[in-house]
C-alpha cells in the first residue's frame, strides 16, 4: 500500500525539472536597448558598424549587439540608452526607425531551448497608453465620395449623361441631369445596382436632379469597418516594430485602446503608430515627356517623380486605389529574378481594374506608393514632431493584357522592401482619420514599484500559508509547502512557455493560487485525521485520505476553472491576466497537491510499519502497528 510506479516519479522528475528549467529566464531581467529597424533600408554589418562606430565616438560602450531583420544594441544603463537613441538618430538617415526597448538578458543557452522569461503588461514593465478617437464622420465622407466616382462611372457606361455630382455639407451628394429621361433611368439603374443607397428626387423646376445617401445599414458597416480596419492596421505596424505584447483593442463605438509595454518616449511611439501605406494605380499622361521638355504640367496631369528621382506626368484621375487590396505577398518574379509582391483584390476592386484596363491594353500604367509618416526633428534645440506624404512612383510598366483579381508589381530595391510593402498593404491605410484623445505615459520606476508590491504581496502570503502549514500539519505541512514552492515555479513556467503577459491584476491571481492550491491539501490532510479518528490504521488512512478527498478537490476546481474560463473569454485586458494565470494555478495545484504530495508521503511513509503519523491534532494509535 502506498506505493507509486517508477514512471510516475519519473514523470514528476521531468515536469519539475522542465518547470524549474523554463522558469529560469525571468531571473536574469533585462537589459536597456535600443532597436534599429529599416522601412526600405537594408539592415546589415555596414549598419551595425556604423552605429557601434558612432556610439563609440560619444563614448558610449556598447555592450552587445544582435543581428537579425533588426538591430538591437544592448546598453549598460538607462541613461546610455536615452543618449544612444539621440546619436542612432542624428547618425542614420529617416528611413531608418529607431526605438527604445527592454531586450531580455537570457543566456543564449536557455535562449537556444526557446526558454524566454514572461511578457510584463504596461503597470508593470512601463509604457505609454493612448486612447484613440476614429473620425467616423470622415470614414462615412469617404464612402460618399467612392460611391460618387462609382456611379459617374456607371452612368457613363450606361450612356446616362449627368451634369454634375456635387457633394453636399449635410451629407451624401446631388446628381443633376440634362432631362428627366436621364433622371429617371439613373433612378432605376442606381436602385438596381446599389440597393444599400437611398435615392430620391430632388428636382427644381428647371434641373431634374436626383439625391443619395447611404442608407441607415451601409452607415454603420461602414463605420464598424473604419473602426476594425484602423485596429488591424495599427496592429500590424506595432507588431513589425517588435513592440513585445502591445495590447491594440476597441472600446466602445469609435474609440481605439493603444498600450504599448516598454516604450518610454511618447513620441516615438506616435511615430510608430503614424506610418502606413497604400498604393495608387495611374495611367501615364499621353503628353508626358512633352510636358516635361516644355516645363509645363497638363491640367490633366500630375508630377511625380521615380525611385530615382526621374520626373513623370501622370493622370490626375485614379484608376484603382489600395483599399480595394485584401492580401500581399512578397516574392521573386520568375522572369526577371527581381523582387516582387503579388497583390489580390476583393471582388469589386477586380471588376473595376478588370473594366478600366481592358481598354488600355498597350498603354503604360505607373504604380504610386503613398506612406503617410511622421518623424521629429530638432528646432532651435526642441524636439517638434513634423509629418510628411510620401509620393512615388516604384514601377511603370505596359499593359499587355487585361488586369484581374490577381497581379504583380515590380521595381522595388530589395527583397527587405518587398516584404515591408507587402506587410503595409495587407495592413492597409487608415480607413479613417484618428485622434489621439488621451496619452498617458507609465515610467519604469512605477512599474518597478508595482512589481516590487505585488511580489511582495506573494511573498508574505507565502510565507504565511508555509508557516500555518508547518505548524499545524508538522512533517505533512512541510510536503505541502514543498509542494507549494514548485506550484509557484509551474505557474510562472507555464506564463514564460506560453508567452503570456504578467499585468498587475495576474499577480493577484497568483496570490489567490497559493491559497487555492494549499486548500486541496488541507482538504486531504483533514481528511487521513478523520480517518486515523475512526481507528484505521496509518496506511489505510494515508491511502483512504487521497483517495476519498480527490472528488472534492476536483469538483471545486473544475467549477473555479469554469469561472476563470469565463472570465478570460468575456473579459478584456487587467480580467483576461488575471483569468489567465488563476486558470494556470488551478491546473499546476491539482498536480502538485495531489500526486507531487503523494509522491512524496509515499516515499516517507510507504512499505513502513507505523505507529503514527506526523499530522498533528492526533496522538500515537492504540492499535497494533501497521
Amino acid at each position: 500500500m502506498n506505493h507509486y510506479p517508477l514512471w510516475k516519479y519519473a514523470l514528476i522528475l521531468i515536469v519539475l525539472g522542465a518547470g524549474t528549467l523554463y522558469a529560469l529566464p525571468n531571473l536574469f531581467g533585462e537589459d536597456p536597448a535600443v532597436q534599429v529597424s529599416a522601412a526600405r533600408a537594408s539592415i546589415n554589418d555596414s549598419l551595425r558598424d556604423r552605429v557601434v562606430s558612432a556610439l563609440a565616438n560619444e563614448e558610449i560602450e556598447v555592450k552587445e549587439t544582435e543581428l537579425t531583420d533588426r538591430l538591437l544594441v544592448r546598453l549598460h544603463s538607462e541613461e546610455e540608452q536615452l543618449q544612444a537613441l539621440e546619436v542612432i538618430e542624428n547618425a542614420l538617415e529617416r528611413q531608418y526607425i529607431t526605438a527604445l526597448n527592454l531586450a531580455p538578458a537570457t543566456p543564449d543557452w536557455l535562449t537556444f531551448i526557446q526558454a524566454l522569461p514572461m511578457y510584463l503588461g504596461l503597470d508593470l514593465r512601463g509604457g505609454v497608453h493612448f486612447l484613440m478617437e476614429v473620425d467616423l464622420a470622415g470614414a462615412v465622407r469617404q464612402a460618399e465620395q467612392r460611391y460618387a466616382g462609382d456611379l459617374r462611372t456607371l452612368l457613363r457606361e450606361n450612356k446616362i449623361r449627368q451634369r454634375s455630382i456635387l457633394a453636399r455639407s449635410s451629407g451624401g451628394f446631388v446628381i443633376r441631369f440634362q432631362d428627366a429621361d436621364h433622371r429617371d433611368r439613373a433612378y432605376e439603374l442606381i436602385r438596381a445596382r446599389n440597393p444599400e443607397l437611398d435615392v430620391t428626387s430632388a428636382s427644381s423646376a428647371d434641373e431634374p436632379a436626383l439625391e443619395v445617401l447611404l442608407g441607415e445599414d451601409a452607415r454603420r458597416e461602414i463605420e464598424s469597418f473604419a473602426v476594425q480596419q484602423n485596429i488591424t492596421t495599427l496592429r500590424n505596424r506595432v507588431n513589425e516594430l517588435g513592440v513585445a505584447e502591445p495590447v491594440i483593442q476597441r472600446q466602445g463605438g469609435d474609440r481605439i485602446v493603444v498600450q504599448l509595454p516598454g516604450v518610454q518616449d511618447t513620441v516615438r511611439a506616435k511615430e510608430i503608430l503614424g506610418a502606413t501605406a497604400t498604393l495608387e494605380f495611374r495611367m501615364v499622361h499621353d503628353e508626358s515627356a512633352r510636358a516635361l521638355a516644355g516645363g509645363e504640367v497638363p491640367g490633366t496631369g500630375k508630377r511625380y517623380e521615380d525611385r530615382s528621382g526621374a520626373p513623370i506626368i501622370l493622370q490626375r484621375n485614379v484608376m484603382l486605389t489600395g483599399e480595394y487590396i485584401t492580401d500581399a505577398a512578397s516574392g521573386i518574379d520568375q522572369q526577371t529574378g527581381s523582387p516582387a509582391v503579388y497583390i489580390t483584390l476583393d471582388g469589386k476592386g477586380a471588376r473595376l481594374f478588370s473594366e478600366r484596363t481592358r481598354d488600355r491594353i498597350g498603354q503604360t500604367m505607373a504604380v504610386v506608393y503613398i506612406e503617410h509618416k511622421s518623424f521629429t526633428e530638432l528646432v532651435d534645440g526642441e524636439r517638434v514632431r513634423q509629418k510628411e506624404i510620401i509620393e512615388e512612383v516604384i514601377n511603370t510598366a505596359v499593359i499587355r493584357d487585361q488586369l484581374g483579381k490577381r497581379f504583380q508589381i515590380t521595381g522595388l530595391n530589395n527583397t527587405e522592401e518587398a516584404r515591408d510593402l507587402a506587410l503595409l498593404l495587407r495592413a492597409g491605410a487608415l480607413a479613417a482619420p484618428i485622434d489621439i484623445i488621451e496619452e498617458r505615459t507609465v515610467g519604469p520606476s512605477l512599474g518597478q514599484a508595482n512589481i516590487d508590491q505585488g511580489f511582495r504581496s506573494v511573498v508574505i502570503g507565502f510565507l504565511l500559508v508555509l508557516i500555518l502549514m508547518a505548524i499545524r500539519y508538522r512533517v505533512f505541512g512541510m510536503v505541502a509547502n514543498l509542494a507549494l514552492t514548485f506550484n509557484l515555479v509551474l505557474v510562472i513556467a507555464l506564463l514564460s512557455l506560453l508567452q503570456a503577459t504578467l499585468t498587475l491584476p495576474g499577480i493577484a491571481g497568483i496570490v489567490l493560487t497559493v491559497g487555492m492550491a494549499v486548500d486541496a491539501n488541507v482538504l486531504i490532510f483533514e481528511r487521513i485525521r478523520e480517518e486515523i479518528r475512526n481507528g484505521n490504521t496509518p496506511q489505510a488512512s494515508i491511502h483512504s485520505g487521497y483517495e476519498k478527498a480527490f472528488s472534492t478537490i476536483a469538483d471545486a476546481n473544475i467549477t473555479t476553472l469554469i469561472a476563470a474560463v469565463l472570465l478570460f473569454g468575456f473579459g478584456t485586458g487587467p480580467i483576461k491576466g488575471f483569468a489567465i494565470t488563476l486558470s494556470l494555478g488551478i491546473i499546476t495545484s491539482m498536480f502538485t497537491a495531489i500526486m507531487f504530495t503523494r509522491a512524496l508521503i509515499n516515499l516517507i511513509y510507504g512499505g513502513r510499519r507505523l505507529k503514527s503519523l506526523s499530522i498533528g491534532g492526533q496522538g500515537r494509535l492504540a492499535g497494533g502497528p501497521a
